[in-house]
Formats: structure tokens, C-alpha cells, sequence
């Protein structure tokens, strides 16, 4: 009868869940920031949930009410060690921003620069350490009963979140992460990020440019300003294919505000707490996944899951290939141009439920960072494609990537520096043909 009540007959199963999922979203706001992460970071996790979950906690944003002025101007001045008039020229009495981990205000330093000041919620650090405490002794509990953990990893999840939770919280890494990602950016006249002011900095206060902007899904602003919304969202795609394929460090929460357009055109990166790093080895398999996506090549892309670790512990590998060609037949009729990714990527999340799949951990970001932009996309530009958009870009990027790191083997195996490794042959034919495509194609 309980299983009838929570999960429905057949018919009623998926209604059930949408339902559910509503309610679940509505609870972890109701819960505070803890849950507000964990629901997030859940949006993401197909191999956890069913779609509707996935789909409804997608869509979740901090809802969270400032915290009293007073308490954040004592925060301030506790951890600068002086008071606010001592760094600050002028400091609003409101915030401009609040969310689940901290608000934001205007400020003014006494050099003239106009700031924001971002400045950490109090008790934050022991609220999550009881909530993450609580949550730890029910995924205890949830190992116990063997159906729960059938297709959840519970306490890898929750492992997971408490190392990103914390990462989140420290300011001083993230005001590194910016500084990092502005390196990255430094030849780029098109991307700016703020500047940290380290001198009004710490581990609970941060302090950066304050950068007035349109957000880019400000379509009628952006018009206003002569300010074309798809060239904004062809640069940001292109900006995303640099970080995830020569970078290997990108901004993993992509949504409308922590982006704003200049009106100069420029794009400004804002809130650098969450971000996502690539070592070579998986960006080597991430352009291996284009080709045979590119190519059409169901085979090649079931073997691109099971090198990417998508496949449970223990599973054969003889159940992929079949799972994999029914998955991607539809899409694989269809020309890029109509293959919508948070379609597939549905598609990918209803199969890593009912199948033997997990979304491995290095993954959590990318597919949240793609599937926000691409929902800007098709918001910002009518026509938008995802794959069509990103095809030229991605092609450049592996290009560079790919000939740089031939050309470094090839001189090693002439010069008897390599250690038994040997050239993929293949793999280079492939590319010279993309190559010689691409200087037709210009």
C-alpha cells in the first residue's frame, strides 16, 4: 500500500513524481541553504532520481531573505579588523543581492574605487556542519536497505557536496578562482572579470569591482543599447569550449546573474565559489566523445561511457552497446542543427536511471554548466542550437589542442624521448581530414 501511495501504479507513476518533485523543492527552500546546495547539486544527478526530480530541482534558485544589516556590518569589521569607515569611503545600508550563503553590497573605498562587498552569512560554517552531520546519520540509515541504494550512491553524494559546500564558503579561494579565470582571459578584450581588492578580503568577506550591466537574457535592454543577444551567447559558448577544452578550469554556475553584458559588448564572468577543473587525460576523452558523436558512431560513443567511468561497478560491458543505439537512434537521424542538448541530455538521464549508469562526479558541473547554457541560449536567440553553435568553436579548440600535443609525441619518438608510447594513427587521420574540412569550409 505504501509503495502504491508514494510511487503509483504504472499510469499514475510519472504524475506521482512531478508532484513529488514540487514538493521536495519547496521543502529544501523551506529548509535553508544547506538544502537549497544540496537540491541544486541534485538538479544534476540523473543517476540518483527520476527526470521529474531532475527536471523540478533544475529550476531551483536561492530564495533565501537578507540577514539584518546590523549583522553583516559587525561581520565586516570583525574580519578586516577595523572598522567599516576605516576601508570604506561609503557603504550602502542595504544590500543590492542576497542569496543562500551570503548578500552583497555597494560600497566605495577610500582610493575612489567603487566595490562590491560580499560578505558571508553568520553561523553559516556551523549551520551546514549540523545539517551535513544530520544528513551523513540518514545516508547510514538509507545503506541498510538495500533497495534505496540500488541505484544511489547516497554517501559518495553527500562526500561530494560537503567538499564543495566548504570550497564555496572560503571567499579567499574563490577571489583566487577569479584571478585565475581573468589569467586565462587575459588576450581576450571581450571577457572582463572583477578585480579582488585583497586588502579588504578574507575567507568571509570579499570585496571586487562593482560592474554595472544587462543581464544577457535582458532582451529588450540589451536592444536598447544596440547590443545583439546572439553574438553575446556565441561568445559565451566560445568562452565555455576554451575553459572545458584548453583551459581546464571553467565557471560551473553559468545563470543569468552571475553574467552581465557591458554596454560596450563586453561579457563580465561574476561569482567564481563554484568551479569545475579538467585534468588532460578527460579532455582527451571529451574529444574523443565529439568524433564519434560527430560521426555518428553509437559504438564509439558506448565506449566513450564506460572510459568516462559512466557505468555502475561491476556492470558488463556487453549491456551498453544495445542501451546506447536505441538511446541515440532518434537523435542520430535527426541533422545537428535539430538536436536539441537538454533533450538528449533528458533522454541520457531517464537511461542512467533505469540502466546500469552514474553520473561520475567530475561530471556534476559540466552537465550543469551546458545545460544553463544552452537554456540562455535558446532564450537569448530564437534560433539557437547548442551543437550547431558550438561545432566550429569546438573543431578550432581540439585543432590546437590535438596538434599541439601530436607534435610534441611525434618529436619525442624522433628524438627517442618517448616511453614505449605509440602515435594513434587513426586519430591523426581523422584530424587532418577536420583539418582540411575546416580550411575548405573558410
Amino acid at each position: 500500500m505504501l509503495r502504491r501511495f508514494f510511487v503509483g501504479t504504472k499510469a499514475s507513476k510519472l504524475e506521482n513524481q512531478e508532484r513529488q518533485a514540487v514538493w521536495l523543492k519547496e521543502k529544501l527552500i523551506a529548509l535553508g541553504p544547506t538544502f537549497i546546495k544540496i537540491g541544486q547539486s541534485m538538479g544534476t544527478r540523473a543517476d540518483l532520481l527520476p527526470l521529474p526530480f531532475v527536471k523540478e530541482l533544475g529550476t531551483l534558485v536561492d530564495q533565501v531573505p537578507p540577514f539584518p544589516n546590523d549583522a553583516a556590518r559587525a561581520i565586516i569589521e570583525r574580519e578586516l579588523g577595523r572598522k567599516i569607515s576605516d576601508t570604506f569611503s561609503e557603504f550602502d545600508a542595504e544590500p543590492i543581492a542576497a542569496a543562500s550563503l551570503g548578500q552583497v553590497y555597494r560600497a566605495r573605498l577610500h582610493t575612489g574605487e567603487e566595490v562590491a562587498v560580499k560578505v558571508q552569512r553568520p553561523h553559516l560554517e556551523a549551520t551546514i556542519k549540523d545539517d551535513i552531520f544530520i544528513l551523513k546519520k540518514v545516508a547510514a540509515f538509507a545503506e541498510r536497505f538495500e533497495q534505496l541504494n540500488e541505484n544511489a550512491d547516497w554517501a559518495g553524494m553527500l562526500r561530494e557536496f560537503d567538499q564543495t559546500i566548504h570550497e564555496e564558503m572560503d571567499y579567499v579561494a574563490e577571489g583566487r578562482n577569479a584571478d585565475r579565470f581573468r589569467e586565462n582571459f587575459k588576450n581576450w578584450a571581450n571577457i572582463r572579470v572583477p578585480e579582488i581588492f585583497w586588502h579588504a578580503t578574507t575567507k568571509k568577506v570579499l570585496t571586487m569591482d562593482f560592474i554595472r550591466g544587462t543581464k544577457v537574457t535582458d532582451l529588450e535592454e540589451q536592444a536598447r543599447k544596440n547590443i545583439s543577444p546572439s553574438k553575446v551567447n556565441r561568445l559565451l559558448i566560445k568562452t565555455y569550449l576554451k575553459q572545458l577544452l584548453e583551459d581546464g578550469f571553467f565557471h560551473a554556475d553559468p545563470h543569468p546573474g552571475n553574467l552581465l553584458v557591458q554596454d560596450d559588448g563586453r561579457l563580465t564572468f561574476f561569482d567564481f565559489g563554484m568551479v569545475g577543473r579538467i585534468d588532460a587525460a578527460l579532455q582527451s576523452k571529451m574529444i574523443d566523445a565529439f568524433f564519434h558523436v560527430v560521426g555518428k558512431d553509437p559504438a564509439g560513443i558506448a565506449q566513450d561511457l564506460i572510459d568516462l567511468d559512466f557505468l555502475k561497478p561491476g556492470t558488463p560491458h556487453s549491456v551498453v552497446k544495445p542501451v546506447v543505439e536505441r538511446m541515440f537512434e532518434f537523435h542520430f537521424n535527426l541533422k545537428l542543427k535539430d538536436v536539441n542538448f537538454k533533450e538528449l541530455t533528458y533522454d541520457l538521464a531517464d537511461v542512467m536511471y533505469d540502466y546500469p549508469f552514474r553520473l561520475p562526479s567530475n561530471f556534476t558541473y559540466i552537465m550543469r554548466a551546458l545545460m544553463t547554457l544552452e537554456g540562455i541560449g535558446i532564450i537569448t536567440d530564437p534560433e539557437f542550437n547548442f551543437f550547431e553553435t558550438a561545432k566550429p568553436y569546438a573543431k578550432e579548440f581540439m585543432l590546437r589542442r590535438e596538434g599541439r600535443d601530436f607534435r610534441k609525441r611525434f618529436v619525442d619518438r624522433l628524438m627517442g624521448r618517448d616511453e614505449g608510447g605509440k602515435i594513434d594513427w587513426d586519430r591523426t587521420w581523422k584530424l587532418a581530414k577536420m583539418a582540411f574540412k575546416t580550411v575548405l569550409n573558410t
